[in-house]
């Protein structure tokens, strides 16, 4: 049966296709959900005009998450992080960290769109994709930092350690 898809579905096609399928597939599933309709000239104008409108849609969104994109590319963002003295991160920062500290500064943001090739473990400048939309790509700057912003230097270890025996040995 020769039917006009109204949705894209994966395994057929995108919508406006004319495709051949069972006819129990058609009747049974693709019709009363209304995925598809019959072939006839005026659906299928119909079609085109949903098209058009769809891709004016499109456009218009795109261009609203350019800007959006634009803004979170103009920022730079800090996550605070527990690390050992080498500056080594306890665990890692992952994109759901990201997508939280992004969606913390106003930007409707899930860690899926967050694009990550490994968990970030120490601290430094990374740059972070985030993909808004298949053809809206953003890039920001992310900075890794220690809770304990100073370092401890071998000197201050080293003048708190004699403290420590004299407590243990219970002197007064």
């Amino acid at each position: 049966m020769k039917i006009l898809l109204k949705k894209e579905i994966k395994s057929l096609g995108n919508i406006g296709d004319v495709v051949d399928v069972a006819n129990g597939y058609a009747r049974n599933y693709l019709l009363p959900k209304k995925l598809a309709t019959v072939v006839t000239k005026g659906n299928i104008e119909q079609i085109n005009l949903q098209i058009l409108k769809n891709d004016e849609k499109r456009k218009e969104e795109i261009k609203t998450l350019q800007v959006l994109a634009d803004e979170i590319s103009n920022l730079s963002y800090t996550i605070t992080v527990k690390t050992n003295k080498e500056g080594k991160l306890f665990g890692s920062v992952t994109a759901n960290d990201i997508a939280k500290t992004l969606s913390d500064k106003g930007f409707k943001i899930d860690e899926k769109m967050v694009i990550l090739e490994t968990p970030i473990k120490k601290c430094d400048l990374y740059n972070v994709s985030v993909m808004l939309h298949p053809d809206v790509k953003a890039q920001c700057r992310v900075q890794i930092v220690s809770e304990s912003e100073t370092p401890v230097s071998p000197q201050q270890e080293t003048s708190e350690a004699p403290s420590v025996n004299n407590s243990e040995t219970g002197k007064d």
